[in-house]
């Protein structure tokens, strides 16, 4: 099974002391994880208060960390509003990269999302679309970038497993009826990590697992690190 591994997200170092926030860490982690058997790795870059940004020489300063280290990951950030202070401003960050991921995500929960995703192909990078629950679908659909997507990504609000399992199945679902056939990715949050890697499994779609979206492990313990997790998965789902 496809594996990324997002490695922290908003996650603060109080919640887990191994979450990687500096260049350096972000760095370390990414050769970790990728050698403990993750396909891509999923990055935000973080200011020295534990916020999240997509400024161009925060970005840079990253990538240039991970590729010293891990030349050959293949690795993507976000483009979340939360970075930023709305859809105008996100747009000009984008622009301005100085420095590319090999990939970016858009939501489509987010307003400006289409420009968003549109930016992203125009500066050469991979787009991954996001998608929340069934009412972001449509705009995904219409989206001039549709057919351009590496990957959809579905990430279901539900705090309930069965219901998160099930509303991501619906999601894709519709997505496949209206003829995308690039790959799908399931992804959960805290008690829905799990189920939605098992689901992904199942259904033949790609997962995602690390600190930011949960630090246990099957069992219910605490990972030691994301490369832990990364390894839990790698148990249940070999690569094929």
């Amino acid at each position: 099974m496809f594996l990324k591994a997002a490695i922290n997200g908003g996650r603060l170092q109080s919640e887990h002391r191994a979450v990687p926030l500096t260049p350096e860490e972000i760095a370390a982690d990414t050769l970790a994880v990728v050698t403990a058997g993750a396909d891509i790795v999923h990055f935000h870059v973080r200011e020295a208060d534990g916020g999240q940004t997509i400024r161009p020489d925060a970005l840079a300063e990253v990538l240039a960390a991970i590729r010293a280290v891990a030349p050959d990951a293949v690795v993507g950030t976000t483009t979340g509003l939360w970075t930023c202070s709305g859809p105008e401003e996100r747009y000009e960050l984008v622009k301005s990269w100085t420095t590319l991921p090999d990939f970016a995500s858009a939501a489509f929960s987010e307003e400006g999302a289409a420009e968003t995703a549109s930016l992203i192909v125009e500066r050469g990078m991979v787009l991954e679309s996001a998608v929340w629950t069934l009412d972001d679908v449509p705009a995904l659909l219409a989206s001039p970038t549709l057919h351009q997507n590496t990957r959809i990504l579905i990430e279901p609000v539900e705090e309930d497993p069965e219901e998160a399992v099930a509303a991501a199945r619906a999601m894709a679902a519709q997505i496949k009826a209206a003829g995308v056939t690039c790959p799908i990715l399931y992804h959960g949050d805290a008690q829905t990590v799990w189920p939605l890697v098992r689901a992904a499994a199942e259904d033949g779609c790609q997962a995602r697992i690390g600190f930011e979206d949960g630090t246990e492990l099957p069992d219910g313990s605490i990972a030691a690190d994301n490369a832990a997790l990364v390894r839990a998965v790698r148990a249940e789902a070999p690569r094929v």
